[in-house]
């Protein structure tokens, strides 16, 4: 039987998705868990995998396309299969402009339900694809001077590319230095600070990522009551432990601090579920999975990648994961699965020296973790001044779902861990 592919939903906030490429054509055979296509969104590059396996019948929507979440994109039949009801989407094998793709009039107000879209295309500025604009920014290239070759004019990567090919080298601007001003006989001569004469403010604009994350975080921060807690961490017993375990492992299989600490967070949350949850109208859910959010540095934004049911996975497995999700996250290829689910996230940013700070809230999460570097410090233990390895480490939380005392026990729960490693082992 026929099987509909939609477009998915990959986050909370996301409304509609770009199809970038088909990766199978159609009267090709696909597996089920077999990558169909790819996708951009607000956030990254998403492979798309088929949940059947057949034979693609037929396309529902064409490469550059604009679709709306939930939107059918894609009919896989068992081979030799003839389909009959297509979905209206098809259009007789032609794939119809999405609602996103259908300019509404000036005087015509903006559903709420599109309030989601970081950059609207009704605005005056040229129609262009988020990859598109992506490549313009970073290569300096105007998109108004862009002949578009997608739907409706729509500037695409293939114009983006050509434009970068045709593109004129400008020459180096001449800077016309004045004469140093003469010094007075009385004082030493020093030289003149000339500013260089084509110097100009910069102007970039607002990526959908950065104003998805801008958006998101007015929110957290107007709408969640957030409250703080920072403690200090032990870390002798850990960074031990992790260069015992390191001289054993390829370079590419080694344990970062951050895996120790992901492992301590989910086995804590299990003792205090009211911040593994979320707050929907009048009820506290408290998730039944321990799945943590990791926070990845892009070179546009953040992005959280998750790591489901970290407290029954070995620190070994835990690593494996969050560095090919990282890895693909990076590359703009995430897939559903990598940013979808996360119940609690952690923010770290020991590898940049960074010692203390405090994380936003990452919504509808309860809380989310942020963590400094491990640093060499003097201590005082039984009156005596010595060095040892601390990490300071700080907790946000919804007040509207926990207090300070619980998220303090929490705490003291995950220090622990941290402090005696081989709890995290058992």
């Amino acid at each position: 039987m026929a099987e509909i592919i939609a477009m998915p939903k990959l986050g909370f906030d996301m409304a509609e998705g770009t199809l970038v490429r088909w990766v199978v054509g159609e009267g090709e055979a696909i597996e089920k868990g077999q990558v169909l296509a790819e996708i951009e969104t607000d956030k990254a590059t998403v492979e798309v995998e088929s949940s059947a396996a057949g034979v693609v019948y037929r396309h529902l929507v064409k490469a550059g396309d604009i679709v709306p979440v939930g939107t059918p994109i894609a009919v896989i039949a068992a081979p030799g299969e003839k389909v009959e009801d297509i979905p209206a989407v098809a259009g007789g094998g032609e794939a119809q402009p999405s609602a996103a793709q259908t300019e509404q009039p000036a005087e015509q107000p903006i559903p709420a339900s599109q309030e989601t879209a970081a950059i609207l295309e009704d605005d005056g500025r040229t129609k262009a694809s988020p990859l598109a604009r992506r490549m313009a920014q970073e290569y300096g290239i105007n998109l108004k001077q862009v002949q578009g070759s997608g739907p409706g004019g729509r500037v695409v990567k293939r114009d983006i590319e050509k434009a970068l090919k045709t593109a004129p080298v400008a020459a180096a601007p001449e800077i016309e230095t004045p004469p140093a001003p003469i010094a007075a006989p009385t004082t030493l001569p020093l030289p003149a600070v000339v500013p260089a004469a084509a110097a100009e403010d910069q102007r970039v604009a607002v990526d959908k990522l950065r104003a998805i994350i801008g958006r998101r975080m007015v929110e957290s921060k107007t709408q969640i009551p957030h409250f703080y807690l920072t403690s200090e961490v032990d870390m002798a017993a850990v960074m031990e432990l992790r260069k015992q375990f390191n001289s054993q492992l390829p370079e590419e299989q080694k344990l970062s601090v951050n895996d120790f600490i992901i492992k301590a967070a989910a086995l804590a949350l299990r003792q205090y579920p009211n911040l593994n949850a979320s707050l929907q109208e009048n009820e506290i859910i408290r998730h039944a999975h321990r799945n943590i959010g990791v926070a990845v540095a892009l070179e546009n934004g953040l992005m959280t990648i998750v790591c489901k049911d970290a407290d029954y996975k070995s620190l070994g497995l835990i690593s494996q994961e969050v560095k090919e999700m990282v890895a693909r996250a990076r590359a703009g290829k995430v897939r559903p699965e990598d940013i979808e689910g996360s119940t609690f996230s952690i923010s770290n940013l020991g590898m940049f020296e960074v010692e203390h700070f405090v994380a936003i809230i990452n919504p509808p999460e309860a809380a989310i973790l942020a963590v400094g570097s491990v640093k060499e410090v003097p201590v005082v233990e039984n009156g005596v001044v010595k060095a040892g390895l601390r990490m300071k480490m700080t907790l946000s939380a919804d007040h509207r779902i926990t207090d300070g005392a619980e998220a303090a026990r929490f705490m003291q729960a995950l220090k622990n861990y941290l402090e005696k490693p081989a709890l995290i082992l058992l």
